[in-house]
C-alpha cells in the first residue's frame, strides 16, 4: 500500500511521468524544471522519492549501507501473473552486481576488476578499431541508420568478444535480449511482457550451457578467466554466479554504449561546428566522449531501495523505500557545472559527471565503454568527415532510466 509522505516536509508531484511522450522526447526540460523547484520530492506514480540535485545523489551512491542497489533490476511496475509465473518458474538467476550489496558484491566485484583490468581492454582496443572499420566499410553512399550500421553491432561484438560468446550466435542472443529494457524500466503490455520472459528464460539458458562449454574448453576471455580463478579457490565464486555475472554482463555491457554513440553522434552533428573541430582536431575527442557522457547520458535515472529511516535535504525517507536519482539532473547542476546546458568538449571538470555512477558500483565498464566511444568517432572523423544529420523524428525507449536514440539517420558521403 502506497503510503504518502508528509506535504509539509516533502513535495508532492502527481504530474511527474517519466514515461510521458513530452519526457522521452526532452527529459532534460523536465529534470532541469523539478531540479530547479526543489532538491527532493515524492511521486505518487511511481511511488518514488525523486532527488534532483548533484551533492545529494552522489552521497546516496557513497552510502550503499542505506541505500540499498536490490531494487535496481525489478521492475518498475507490477508483472502480470503469468508474467511472474514464467519467471518464477524457469528464470533462476539472481542478483548481479548492479544489484547486489556487500558482502556478496564485494567479492564479485573484486574478482571482475581483475578480468577487466587495464591490460585486457588494451588488448580488445585494436579489436573493437578493427571491427568498427569493418562495419564503415559496408555502409554504402546515401541515407543510412547508424544505429543498425555502426551503434548497435559494435557493442554486441564487443561485449560477446569480451565474454566469450561464438559471433555466430550474435544474431540469436540480439533476438533474445531485444526490449529488454522496456520490460524492466518501463511499463511494457502483458503480451510484450511474456514475450520478454520467455526470451530472458532462454538466454539465461543459454548462459548456463557456455559456462559449462567453456568448463571444457577454455580461451582468452572472461568467462574462462572467472572459471580459473573458480578452480583456484571455489569460494570466490560459483559456477552459478558465473553464469549470473554472463548474463548481467552482456546487456549492461552492449545497449549503454549503442546509445552512448547513437547520442553523441546525434548531438555532435546538430552543432556542426562541434562536429567540425573534432574532424579538424582528432585529440578532442577524449574530451567530446566525456561531455557527451554528461551532456546526454545513456543512463538519465538510477535506483536506490532504503535500509532504514533516512533524511535527505531535509525530508524524512521511510525504511523501504524506492529513492528514483535523476542523474540527468545532477549532470546538468549549475551548482556543479557551469553554463550545464550548453556541450563544450572543452569542459575540464566534464568527467566528474554520475553517467557511470559512483562509489562501490561505479561502472565496471567505464573504461571499456570510453574506448568504444573514442574508437567510433576517431574513425567516422577520419572516413566520413562529410557525413550530414538528415531531418529525423528522434525516437527512444519507453522506460524510466535508459536514453539513446533508436534511430539515427545521417546522409552517407560518397567515396
Amino acid at each position: 500500500m502506497i503510503i504518502m509522505p508528509d506535504v509539509r516536509t516533502c513535495p508532492i508531484d502527481a504530474d511527474f511521468d517519466p514515461l510521458s511522450e513530452d519526457y522521452l522526447d526532452d527529459p532534460y526540460a523536465y529534470q532541469n524544471a523539478v531540479r530547479e523547484r526543489g532538491p527532493i520530492f515524492y511521486s505518487p506514480r511511481l511511488d518514488m522519492y525523486v532527488l534532483t540535485r548533484y551533492d545529494d545523489i552522489e552521497a546516496v551512491f557513497k552510502n550503499p549501507s542505506v541505500f540499498s542497489a536490490t531494487i535496481q533490476q525489478q521492475p518498475v511496475f507490477d508483472l502480470a501473473p503469468e508474467t511472474k509465473k514464467i519467471l518464477v518458474e524457469k528464470f533462476t538467476t539472481t542478483a548481479v552486481m548492479s544489484d547486489c550489496d556487500p558482502p556478496m558484491h564485494s567479492r564479485i566485484r573484486a574478482l571482475n576488476m581483475k578480468g577487466f583490468s587495464a591490460r585486457r581492454i588494451a588488448a580488445l582496443e585494436p579489436k573493437v578499431r578493427e571491427k568498427t572499420v569493418e562495419l564503415i566499410d559496408k555502409i554504402e553512399p546515401g541515407p543510412v541508420d547508424m544505429v543498425a550500421a555502426l551503434s548497435y553491432p559494435l557493442p554486441a561484438f564487443v561485449v560477446s568478444t569480451l565474454i566469450g560468446f561464438p559471433e555466430e550466435d550474435a544474431d540469436q542472443i540480439k533476438e533474445w535480449c531485444g526490449n529488454r529494457i522496456e520490460f524492466s524500466w518501463g511499463a511494457p503490455s502483458e503480451a510484450e511482457q511474456a514475450k520478454v520472459a520467455n526470451n530472458m528464460v532462454n538466454y539465461w539458458e543459454y548462459c548456463q550451457r557456455f559456462v559449462e562449454y567453456r568448463k571444457k574448453n577454455p580461451a582468452d576471455d572472461f568467462t574462462s578467466y572467472l572459471l580459473a580463478a573458480h578452480r583456484d579457490d571455489p569460494e570466490s565464486i560459483s559456477e552459478y554466479e558465473i553464469a549470473n555475472v554472463t548474463f548481467g554482463l552482456s546487456f549492461a555491457g552492449h545497449e549503454t554504449t549503442t546509445s552512448l554513440a547513437g547520442s553523441a553522434l546525434r548531438r555532435l552533428l546538430t552543432r556542426r561546428s562541434l562536429w567540425e573541430e573534432i574532424c579538424a582536431d582528432p585529440s578532442l575527442i577524449g574530451g567530446a566522449v566525456e561531455e557527451m557522457l554528461r551532456y546526454d547520458s545513456a543512463v538519465i535515472a538510477w535506483r536506490r531501495r532504503t535500509t532504514r529511516e533516512v533524511t535527505v535535504a531535509g525530508v524524512d525517507i521511510p525504511e523501504g523505500a524506492t529513492v528514483l536519482l535523476l542523474l540527468g539532473a545532477a549532470n546538468h547542476d549549475p551548482s556543479h557545472f557551469e553554463n550545464p546546458d550548453d556541450i563544450d568538449i572543452r569542459r575540464a571538470d566534464a568527467k566528474t559527471h554520475l553517467a557511470f555512477g559512483k562509489g562501490i558500483h561505479f561502472c565496471l565498464g567505464a573504461a571499456l565503454a570510453r574506448v568504444e566511444g573514442r574508437v567510433i568517432l576517431e574513425e567516422l572523423t577520419r572516413r566520413a568527415p562529410g557525413m550530414t544529420l538528415l531531418p529525423q523524428k528522434f525516437t527512444f525507449p519507453r522506460n524510466i532510466s535508459f536514453r539513446g536514440p533508436k534511430e539515427l539517420w545521417v546522409e552517407w558521403p560518397s567515396r
